[in-house]
C-alpha cells in the first residue's frame, strides 16, 4: 500500500510539473542574484529532516572514507575544471552588466599636418592670419584633450535581461558543481565499500583454503590406511585448487578498486587505508526520504535544470527585443588647439551631443532566426526539466525499494550461512566416523563457501543502496 501511495503521489506531482513546464511562457522568475545564495554556502537543513540534508561526514561515518572524500574534493581534476567554468560564468555576468552602463573614454591626442599651397585648405591658410601679421604655422600642430561618452539606452530591457540570464546561468553552474560533488562522493563511497567487501571475500577464501588443506591431509591419511580411494583424494584436491584460484580474481579486483579510488582522489597509485573488518557491522539506519516536493529542493540537477529554464526564458526576451529600435546617445567634451599654451583657453573648449534611433527595416531574417532559435531552446529546456524531474522520481523509488529488498535478503542469507556452517561441522564428523560419503562433505563445504561469499556481496549491495539513496535524494554536496 505504501509503494502504491508513493507512486501515485509521484505521478500526480509530475503531471502538475509537466503542465507548469508547458506554460513556461507565463512563468515569472525572481531576478537572479550574482552572489551565491545562502543555502548553497551553508547547506543548512530545512524544516523536515531528510538524509539529503545531512552532511556527508555524518552520513558516511568512517574516518578513512571521509579522508578520501576530502582529498577528492581538493584534487579531482574534473571538479577543478568545473570550478573554472563557474569563474567563467561569473565573468560573463560582469561583461553583460557593463553593456548597459555608459562607456566613457578619456584620451589625449597630438598631430600635425601641412596642406599644399594650391589646395583648398592651403590657399585658405595663406589668406588668413592667426593674429595680426602672424600666419598659420607650418606644419600646423593639433593638440586634443577630452572625454567621450557612448550609451545605449536599455528601453526594452534587452541588456538587463541578458545580464540576468548570465546571472541565472552562473547559479546553474554552481548547481552543476554541486551535482558533480554528489556524484563524486557517491563514486568514492561505492568504490570504498566494494574494496571492503573484496577484502572480506579474500579473507573468507583464505580461511576456506586452510580448512580444505586440512581436510585434504586427513583424506590422504585415510587413503594410506585404505579407508578411501584415490578418487576421494583427487576430489578434495580439485576443490582446494578451485578455491585457491578464486583468490587471484579477487586480488585483481582489489587492485582495480584501489586504482579507481586513487584516480577519483587525483593522486598517484597508493594503498587505500580502510577498516574492512568492520564491514558487517556498518549500520543501515532507516531512511527519511522526505516528501516528493522536497526532492525538487534537494537535488542539484533539478535546481540546475530549473535555472537553465529561467535563463532560456530571458534569452527569448532578449532575442525579441532585437526587433525593436535601439536608442543611442553619444557625447564628447574637451579642448583642442594648435599650440600647448592655448589648450586650456576658453576659446579652445569644444563639446558635442548626438542621439540616434535605429530600427531594422529590411533583411530581418537573421533576427528572426535568432528569435526562433531562442524559442526552440526554451522548449528544449522545458523538456529537459521534465526529464530530470521524472528521472529523479524513478531513481529515488528504485533506491528505496533496493534498500528494503536487500535488507530482507541479507537477513535471509545470514540464516542460510549459519545453517550451512553447522552442516559442514556435522558432515566432517560423519565422514570421519564413516557414516557419510566424502561427496556430501565436498558439497556442504562448497555450499557454505558460496553462501558466505553471497552474503558479503549482498552486504555490498546494501551499502551501495545506502550510497545510491543519498545520491538520489540530492545529498553529498554540503
Amino acid at each position: 500500500m505504501k509503494n502504491k501511495f508513493f507512486y501515485k503521489t509521484a505521478g500526480a506531482i509530475f503531471i502538475l510539473l509537466s503542465v507548469w513546464g508547458c506554460k513556461s511562457s507565463q512563468i515569472t522568475f525572481k531576478e537572479a542574484n550574482t552572489s551565491v545564495p545562502e543555502q548553497y554556502q551553508s547547506g543548512k537543513p530545512g524544516d523536515t529532516i531528510s538524509v539529503a540534508r545531512l552532511n556527508w561526514r555524518e552520513y558516511f561515518a568512517d574516518e578513512y572514507l571521509t579522508a578520501l572524500i576530502d582529498t577528492a574534493l581538493k584534487n579531482n581534476q574534473e571538479l577543478n575544471i568545473l570550478l573554472q567554468e563557474i569563474e567563467i560564468s561569473k565573468n560573463e555576468i560582469k561583461a553583460r552588466k557593463g553593456e548597459y552602463l555608459p562607456f566613457v573614454n578619456a584620451g589625449i591626442g597630438a598631430g600635425f599636418d601641412k596642406s599644399g599651397r594650391y589646395t583648398r585648405f592651403g590657399a585658405l591658410e595663406e589668406q588668413l592670419e592667426i593674429k595680426e601679421d602672424k600666419h598659420f604655422p607650418e606644419p600646423l600642430t593639433d593638440l586634443k584633450l577630452g572625454v567621450n561618452f557612448n550609451w545605449e539606452i536599455d528601453i526594452w530591457k534587452k541588456l538587463r535581461n541578458a545580464k540576468q540570464a548570465a546571472a541565472t546561468r552562473y547559479l546553474a553552474s554552481i548547481e552543476g558543481r554541486n551535482f558533480m560533488v554528489t556524484q563524486l562522493v557517491s563514486e568514492i563511497s561505492d568504490a570504498y565499500y566494494e574494496l571492503m567487501a573484496l577484502d572480506n571475500l579474500l579473507d573468507i577464501i583464505e580461511k576456506n583454503i586452510e580448512i580444505q588443506s586440512s581436510a585434504l591431509k586427513v583424506v590422504r591419511l585415510q587413503k594410506e590406511s585404505a579407508k578411501v580411494t584415490q578418487l576421494a583424494v583427487n576430489r578434495f584436491e580439485a576443490q582446494l585448487l578451485n578455491t585457491q584460484n578464486l583468490q587471484f580474481e579477487i586480488r585483481q579486483k582489489i587492485v582495480e578498486a584501489e586504482n579507481r579510488i586513487n584516480f577519483l582522489t587525483g593522486r598517484f597509485p597508493a594503498p587505500v587505508v580502510r577498516n574492512s573488518e568492520n564491514l558487517l557491522n556498518i549500520r543501515l539506519d532507516s531512511i527519511q526520504a522526505g516528501i516528493p516536493s522536497q526532492l525538487l529542493n534537494n537535488r542539484p540537477d533539478i535546481r540546475q535544470a530549473e535555472l537553465e529554464l529561467a535563463a532560456s526564458k530571458l534569452d527569448v526576451k532578449v532575442a525579441k527585443a532585437n526587433f525593436y529600435p535601439t536608442l543611442g546617445i553619444s557625447a564628447g567634451l574637451g579642448f583642442q588647439a594648435f599650440n600647448p599654451k592655448f589648450i586650456f583657453n576658453p576659446e579652445s573648449f569644444l563639446y558635442n551631443l548626438a542621439g540616434d534611433l535605429l530600427a531594422p527595416v529590411i533583411n530581418r531574417n537573421a533576427i528572426k532566426a535568432a528569435y526562433n532559435t531562442a524559442s526552440a531552446k526554451q522548449i528544449q529546456a522545458v523538456y529537459d526539466y521534465e526529464k530530470t524531474v521524472l528521472n529523479a522520481y524513478v531513481d529515488v523509488l528504485n533506491q528505496l525499494s533496493k534498500m528494503n529488498n536487500y535488507a530482507q535478503s541479507y537477513e535471509t542469507k545470514s540464516k542460510e550461512v549459519e545453517i550451512l556452517l553447522h552442516s559442514v561441522s556435522i558432515a566432517n564428523n560423519l565422514f570421519n566416523s564413516a557414516r557419510a560419503d566424502y561427496g556430501e562433505v565436498l558439497l556442504t563445504q562448497k555450499e557454505a563457501l558460496e553462501s558466505k561469499m553471497e552474503m558479503i556481496e549482498i552486504k555490498m549491495k546494501q551499502l551501495n543502496a545506502k550510497v545510491s539513496i543519498y545520491r538520489a535524494l540530492g545529498g553529498g554536496w554540503q
